[in-house]
């Protein structure tokens, strides 16, 4: 069973990122041990390597993975909304990333100043875009919706959410 995207919408994912849209496969993500659920909080020091992303699907199915914030430079004016983290297309259903194609290498969580969300969109594909597909020339002011109607990708089948914030440097001594 698909999750329920009442936490999307209590997030604001849905509205500054996304429509509306019904989960239609299931994403587990995690950062080592930690399993990702919308809105749980993240230290940027755990998040330095990609994340495990495990898709469902059949293997004749493509996906497409995106990850942006977009709450960048900060939440109270995100005048970069959004900031491209990753993104990955053609990747097989029932695999991971690492199956895929990287168009834009994974960027860990950096947020300068209050809590941003950082969202990880999975799209079905049609057919396979890899060709189709080119670095985008800045990682802000992305826009996911933009993206997946160039593709032709329609509305998202899963999507989760972590929240991060600047972790404090530690003393030295």
């Amino acid at each position: 069973m698909a999750a329920s995207v009442d936490p999307l919408v209590v997030g604001r994912v849905i509205g500054d990122v996304l429509d509306m849209f019904i989960p239609t496969a299931n994403m587990s993500v995690y950062f080592g041990p930690k399993h990702i659920t919308n809105g749980c909080e993240i230290k940027p020091s755990t998040a330095v390597n990609p994340p495990k992303v495990n898709i469902s699907g059949h293997s004749d199915e493509l996906y497409t993975l995106v990850m942006t914030d977009p709450d960048a430079p900060s939440p109270s004016e995100p005048n970069m909304r959004e900031w491209i983290h990753w993104i990955v297309v053609d990747i097989p259903g029932g695999t991971n990333p690492s199956r895929g194609k990287e168009i834009l290498a994974y960027m860990e969580p950096r947020p300068p100043v209050g809590i941003h969300r950082y969202i990880l969109v999975l799209f079905r594909q049609n057919s396979p875009v890899g060709l189709m597909v080119q670095q985008p020339p800045s990682r802000a002011n992305f826009s996911t919706r933009m993206f997946a109607g160039h593709l032709d990708l329609g509305l998202p089948v899963a999507t989760v959410y972590f929240n991060a914030q600047k972790e404090p440097a530690s003393r030295r001594r």
